[in-house]
């Protein structure tokens, strides 16, 4: 018996209409048509002037295959409005397709940005069947009719009337064959390529002639031929007369100068000419046969006398431009992968052990309490001689960085150094902090887009000085001889109370990028430890016996320091002179016994009934509003407090990933909470001590207000009274606020261990600071370095005045806020905006070489104001028509252009009797100097157009068309592209 088949496979059907793989290609040409909507009858109004130009060209794509071999299919066409129903009606018989009648139109003969078949046909729309790869392609002459035949029968079968184009030979010949039909016509696209250039296609006459004869017309009066004539001239030999900007000069350094670059400010313009080469372009747009005269003798196409000239300029190929060689470079030190002590050298400090043990030891006992100040360790020395051991090891010779460039840069960087003087030294301290309000303008706060640096900071400025020093004095050993002074500069003035110049007071600014947090997290350790020294001397010096003691009597406090009333009390600099040193414990049991206050619990629980026997302490001045105390009824005393520890955000993120460690068990939030309370636990200490007796709930109207209930309530006697009473929050069991209270100790903010550890703190940014290497300090810096370069650009563009680039450092700017908000932005992202930044650089470059070239520098009258908007459009547009043509203004500056370029070589006299051997005795001559005056064309362009007869009963004429090319510089020597259309 036999098995069922699969149901699949008994009603398994197969199409056998296209049987051979030509038929295939050919159904799948025919259904991409379809798909595009390409079959009937196109419309479209007759062309305007230069609609090919300022139009827009569109296309879009498809992959067939044909066995194989894929090729790609597109669609070009020009964007048009829609145009009216009504005119579709209106169709004649025996009418020509559209683009048959484009063949003849002469508004649009040369557009300068378009593809090549629509310059050489002048069609609105067509489509391209080539090879899909690129280093594929047809060769063959049976494929290239197999191909023919192929977009022929798909042109009969759908009835498209839109040209059908085949790319045949290889893509970088740009040869294209093909066809379109009509109702009864057929157009034929033809090419040939010569690359020896026969005698008649190099003048009008022997192309008239190949013309007439490709005609083909029975009729003994040959239809009449109309011209279009271009002659190209290029102009390559003028950047050496008319390029202003040289490039600098890096030897010299005299007054914080290199080479007339100040330090602080980025170099701009391009060192050699951005504008290669001028392209004339004259042209005798409509000519009729009989009018011109040009053969192999002789030739009425001056230049001079053309109606038409048109310009373009190309544009020379990374030209270098200085800024961008700054960003250039700058930007590989990111993917150097030394360190600072592999490019210096590491054996300096290891060759001297003791040292190395000394500085050790000095640096642990940074952090360990001593009963020396901390000041007065050797640290300082120990640097410095190590500092004199590098240089007397590596030699003065072998240092990437000579004393002289050393020295004008730190003296830039920190222009409060300049001052020998200790005394005028520490009074310029207090004011190089960065103290100046910053300016408020779009420029200046573009740091906080870019995460970068103000643009008056010392980071900024670091930034551009080791741009400087990458570029012009020793490379990637340059920058880390810079780096390791700055970092010997950063301790230095850390150990000696030394503020850093040009760094905003306060925490750290989020907005900038790590390393400007740094120093800024430097300065505050600097200021916290200069007041603390300054209190200790003060205590020695000045301490008034009693005024403690005064304090609670309220009046005396306050006076001390009246600027510092209008505060909170959250300062460090408001402690009076008669405090004491500032302890790193917790408390000092001695003093707390003297004072009354033992260190059970009892005493911590029952605040408010301890006994109040011991003095106030750490005062800053009473209370505006609430005078008095609930249960003493004595005033209430604002404290002097801790400053919360500022940080910067790579601590903040450390605490947050730590803090979100602790996870959600209740044993995780409460540890998570007291991590929190820290600062809390401060203020209630400090208020304990400046306020004895008080209870919680006196703190908590200080502190936090919105936490302490007034009501307005009727006592026994009748009388309205406010009582007062803790929010619901306050009253949770276990609250934070509750259990910090009850630790808390009376203990002045002056005893307390510091919340902010400026001594450990400044030694974990100095060892950062250390530890970078190049590398890691570009990444830091390339955000004020983009800064600085947009910031340069827009000031150039200033006095350009070019509205694209206008709108292109728009974009810059958009972009690069979007890249440099993230840390570690990708390499790929960081290379797109220095191109894009390069681009705008040679934009101006351009503008103003062509500016010098035409002399437009000062625009004064009308006519230079023509020749700028002139400039201007050659930036912007592809080609430029020159009004007056050789006449106007323009066209005499380009005149005497070619006219200094040949007198440069001393090009040989004209020969008059072959200009004169002629056989006609009407032709016009040249005017004197004007064979001189301009070079041979480099490119010629004719086109020839037709219209031939129909015979009866056809009304319409065929149209006929010649384009050909004669060049120097392309592949083809000569070129002739034909559309010779039939009937049948």
């Amino acid at each position: 018996a036999l098995s069922p088949q699969p149901e699949s496979e008994v009603f398994e059907i197969t199409d056998f209409t296209t049987a051979s793989e030509w038929e295939r290609f050919i159904s799948k040409v025919e259904e991409v048509l379809n798909d595009w909507k390409l079959i009937g009858i196109p419309s479209g109004k007759p062309l305007e002037k230069g609609v090919y130009t300022t139009g827009t060209w569109e296309e879009k794509s498809d992959e067939i295959s044909f066995a194989d071999f894929r090729f790609s299919i597109t669609h070009h066409y020009l964007v048009q409005e829609p145009g009216d129903k009504d005119g579709k009606e209106e169709l004649v018989e025996d009418a020509l397709p559209l683009p048959m009648q484009d063949l003849l139109c002469m508004n649009n003969d040369f557009p300068p940005r378009a593809h090549c078949l629509v310059r050489w046909y002048g069609l609105r729309e067509f489509v391209v069947i080539a090879p899909a790869a690129n280093n594929d392609a047809v060769l063959s002459e049976s494929k290239c009719n197999l191909l023919l035949s192929s977009i022929s029968i798909a042109l009969g079968n759908t009835g498209c009337q839109i040209p059908l184009f085949v790319q045949i030979h290889h893509k970088w010949r740009r040869m294209y064959v093909g066809e379109c039909q009509g109702p009864g016509v057929r157009t034929d696209f033809e090419m040939v390529h010569l690359r020896k250039v026969p005698s008649q296609y190099t003048h009008l006459s022997g192309l008239l002639d190949i013309f007439k004869s490709k005609i083909g017309c029975p009729l003994t009066p040959l239809p009449p031929v109309s011209m279009a004539i271009r002659l190209t001239y290029v102009l390559q030999d003028w950047q050496q007369y008319f390029w202003p900007q040289q490039p600098p000069d890096i030897d010299a350094l005299v007054g914080g100068e290199v080479g007339g670059l100040e330090f602080g400010k980025l170099p701009f313009g391009a060192c050699e000419d951005p504008i290669s080469e001028l392209h004339l372009a004259t042209t005798w747009p409509h000519l009729t046969e009989g009018i011109i005269v040009d053969n192999d003798v002789y030739s009425d196409l001056d230049p001079m006398q053309a109606p038409q000239w048109s310009v373009r300029v190309r544009k020379a190929d990374n030209p270098q431009c200085l800024l961008g060689d700054f960003l250039t470079e700058f930007f590989k030190l990111c993917r150097r992968k030394e360190s600072t002590d592999e490019i210096l050298g590491r054996s300096t400090f290891e060759e001297e052990g003791k040292e190395v043990g000394d500085i050790s030891h000095a640096l642990s006992k940074l952090t360990e309490p001593a009963p020396v100040p901390i000041h007065k360790l050797s640290v300082t020395n120990m640097v410095h001689s190590a500092k004199k051991k590098i240089r007397k090891h590596r030699g003065v010779d072998e240092s990437p960085l000579n004393n002289e460039v050393l020295n004008t840069i730190l003296l830039f960087l920190f222009p409060d150094a300049a001052d020998k003087l200790s005394d005028a030294f520490e009074s310029r301290t207090s004011t190089s902090a960065g103290n100046n309000p910053p300016p408020e303008n779009e420029d200046y706060n573009l740091f906080s887009q870019f995460k970068s640096a103000p643009s008056d900071s010392l980071t900024y400025k670091l930034a551009l000085c080791l741009c400087m020093i990458n570029f012009y004095h020793g490379g990637v050993k340059g920058v880390a001889h810079l780096w390791q002074e700055f970092v010997l500069e950063m301790r230095y003035r850390w150990e000696n109370n030394y503020l850093i110049p040009g760094l905003a007071n306060g925490p750290p600014d989020l907005r900038c990028c790590l390393l400007h947090q740094k120093l800024q997290m430097l300065n505050c350790c600097i200021e916290r430890k200069k007041a603390r020294d300054e209190g200790k001397r003060g205590s020695v010096s000045d301490r008034s016996p009693g005024s403690s003691g005064d304090a609670g009597k309220g009046a005396e406090q306050p006076g001390d320091n009246p600027d510092k009333e209008k505060e909170v009390g959250k300062s460090w600099e408001s402690w009076s002179d008669s405090e004491e040193e500032f302890f790193e414990c917790l408390s000092d049991t001695e003093d707390l016994k003297g004072n009354g206050q033992d260190n059970g619990k009892k005493g911590a629980k029952e605040g408010n009934k301890e006994p109040v026997n011991f003095k106030p302490e750490g005062r800053l001045h009473p209370h505006g509003k609430l005078l008095m105390l609930l249960h003493p009824g004595e005033p209430l005393y604002i404290p002097i407090t801790q400053e919360p520890a500022p940080m910067t955000e790579d601590l903040l993120e450390e605490q947050s990933e730590v803090l979100a460690k602790l996870g959600t068990s209740a044993e995780g939030a409460h540890l998570r909470a007291r991590m929190q309370s820290a600062c809390l636990l401060s203020d209630m200490e400090s208020f304990k001590a400046a306020n004895p007796g008080c209870c919680l709930e006196d703190f908590v109207r200080w502190y936090s207000p919105r936490d302490y209930i007034e009501e307005e309530v009727v006592d026994e006697k009748g009388n309205i009274v406010i009582k007062g009473e803790l929010s619901a929050r306050m009253k949770i069991p276990s609250n934070m606020w509750v259990e910090a209270w009850e630790t808390a100790k009376p203990v002045p903010a002056r005893r307390q261990k510091r919340l902010f550890d400026d001594t450990r703190e400044a030694e974990k940014v100095l060892h950062y600071l250390a530890i970078q290497k190049p590398a890691d300090l570009a990444r830091h810096l390339l955000p004020c370095i983009i800064h600085a370069a947009v910031l340069k650009v827009k000031e150039e563009e200033a006095l350009e005045d070019i509205s694209s680039v206008k709108k292109m450092i728009k974009q810059i700017i958009s972009h690069s806020s979007k890249v440099l908000r993230f840390p570690s932005p990708e390499d790929k992202k960081l290379e797109e905006i220095i191109a894009q930044i390069m681009s705008v650089e040679a934009i101006i470059a351009r503008a103003r070489s062509l500016k010098a070239k035409f002399g437009v520098e000062k625009c004064e009258n009308a006519e230079e104001k023509d020749l700028q908007r002139f400039v201007n459009c050659l930036l912007e547009q592809p080609e430029v028509s020159v009004i007056g043509a050789g006449r106007g203004p323009a066209g005499s500056i380009i005149h005497k252009l070619f006219l200094n370029a040949q007198r440069a070589p001393a090009a040989p006299p004209p020969d008059e009797e072959l200009r004169r051997s002629g056989s006609s005795e009407e032709r016009r001559q040249p005017p004197a100097g004007a064979v001189s005056d301009f070079p041979p064309p480099t490119g010629r362009e004719v086109i020839l157009r037709a219209t031939v007869p129909r015979p009866a009963p056809y009304s319409k004429p065929l149209p006929q068309r010649i384009y050909s090319v004669l060049t120097k510089e392309d592949f083809r020597l000569a070129g002739a592209f034909s559309a010779d259309t039939t009937f049948f």
